[in-house]
C-alpha cells in the first residue's frame, strides 16, 4: 500500500510539472485549433539546454530555466515562420521543426543523456534547506509556477493582443477583415506556447535529475490527453481561467492513471499504447454520449423510432 501511495504522490508532482507543458499545448490546440507537433522537440530542447547549462557551464538552475524557456520560444518561432512566411501547413511545419530539433538537441548535449546527480537544482536546494521529500517540493513548486502561468495567461488573453489571438482561432477570415495581421498572431501564439513547453522540459529535467534526447517523445499525445480529460472532468466550468486549470488537472489525472496501471503490473513498454487508448477514449466517449442523447430525444418525441 505504501508503494502505491508513494507512486501516486510522485505521479501528482510530475503531472503538475508536465501540466505547464499542457498549458502550452492548450494555446495552440484549443485557441488556435492547431495540433503543434513541435512540442515533442521543444520539450526535450528545454531539458537539454537546462541540463548542459547547469552541468557543463555551472549556471544557476533558476537562470537555466529562463534560458530553456527562451530556447523553446525560438523553436516555436521557427515553426511559426515556416507556417506564416512560407505557407507550410501548420502540422507539417511542426513536424519539420521537431525532426530538426532531434539533431539540435543531440548536438547541444553531445551525447544521448546527461545526469544531474552531482549538481544543485531548484528542487534539491529546497530539499537541503527544509529536509522534506523531493516529490513534495516538486509538487509545491510546480503548483506555484502553474498558478503564476495561469494568472499570466488569463491576463494576456484579456488584453487586446490576447483577444486577437483568440479571434484568430475562432474566425481567422473575420479578424483578418478587421485589419489584424493573423500571421503575427499565429507566430506569437506558437512562440508563447513552445516557451511554456521548454520551461516544462527544464523543470522535469531538474526534477528527475537527468536530461535525455528522447524525453519529449509523445509529449503532444500527453498534452492532448490531458486537455480532453480535463474537459470531461471540468466541462461545466465555462470561464477561461477554469479551462486553463482543467488542463493542468487533466495532466495530473493522466499521470495518476499511468501510475496506477504500472502498479497493477502493466509492462512499461506498453505505456504508449495506453496513452493512445486514453486519448481515443477521452475523444470518443463525449461524442458517443452526445449522439446517444440526440437519439434519445428523437425516440421520446417519436415513439415509432
Amino acid at each position: 500500500m505504501s508503494g502505491i501511495l508513494l507512486a501516486m504522490q510522485g505521479a501528482v508532482s510530475q503531472g503538475v510539472l508536465w501540466g505547464i507543458m499542457v498549458l502550452g499545448v492548450y494555446i495552440t490546440y484549443k485557441i488556435l485549433d492547431i495540433a503543434d507537433l513541435t512540442v515533442d522537440g521543444s520539450f526535450a530542447l528545454g531539458g537539454c539546454v537546462c541540463a548542459i547549462l547547469v552541468v557543463e557551464k555551472g549556471m544557476d538552475p533558476l537562470l537555466a530555466l529562463m534560458v530553456a524557456t527562451l530556447a523553446g520560444m525560438v523553436a516555436g518561432a521557427v515553426t511559426g515562420m515556416l507556417h506564416t512566411l512560407f505557407d507550410i501547413p501548420a502540422i507539417l511545419a511542426g513536424i519539420l521543426t521537431q525532426i530538426g530539433l532531434w539533431s539540435v538537441n543531440l548536438r547541444i548535449m553531445g551525447k544521448s543523456n546527461i545526469p544531474l546527480l552531482k549538481v544543485d537544482t531548484i528542487f534539491s536546494r529546497i530539499v537541503d534547506i527544509l529536509g522534506v521529500k523531493q516529490s513534495a517540493v516538486s509538487l509545491v513548486i510546480g503548483i506555484l509556477i502553474a498558478v503564476l502561468i495561469i494568472v499570466f495567461l488569463y491576463w494576456l488573453f484579456g488584453t487586446e493582443i490576447g483577444s486577437a489571438l483568440r479571434a484568430t482561432g475562432n474566425n481567422e477570415d473575420m479578424i483578418r477583415a478587421l485589419g489584424v495581421n493573423t500571421k503575427m498572431t499565429k507566430l506569437l501564439a506558437l512562440t508563447i506556447s513552445n516557451g511554456l513547453v521548454g520551461l516544462s522540459g527544464g523543470l522535469v529535467c531538474q526534477s528527475q535529475k537527468y536530461a535525455d534526447i528522447g524525453m519529449g517523445t509523445g509529449a503532444i499525445v500527453i498534452g492532448l490527453a490531458a486537455i480532453v480529460i480535463g474537459e470531461v472532468l471540468m466541462g461545466r466550468l465555462k470561464s477561461f481561467g477554469s479551462k486553463l486549470s482543467s488542463a493542468v488537472t487533466g495532466c495530473v489525472v493522466y499521470f495518476l492513471i499511468r501510475a496506477i496501471v504500472l502498479q497493477l503490473g502493466m509492462d512499461a513498454n506498453d505505456m504508449k499504447l495506453l496513452s493512445a487508448v486514453i486519448v481515443a477514449l477521452a475523444l470518443c466517449i463525449p461524442v458517443a454520449i452526445g449522439k446517444w442523447r440526440i437519439w434519445k430525444s428523437y425516440s421520446e418525441e417519436d415513439p415509432t423510432c
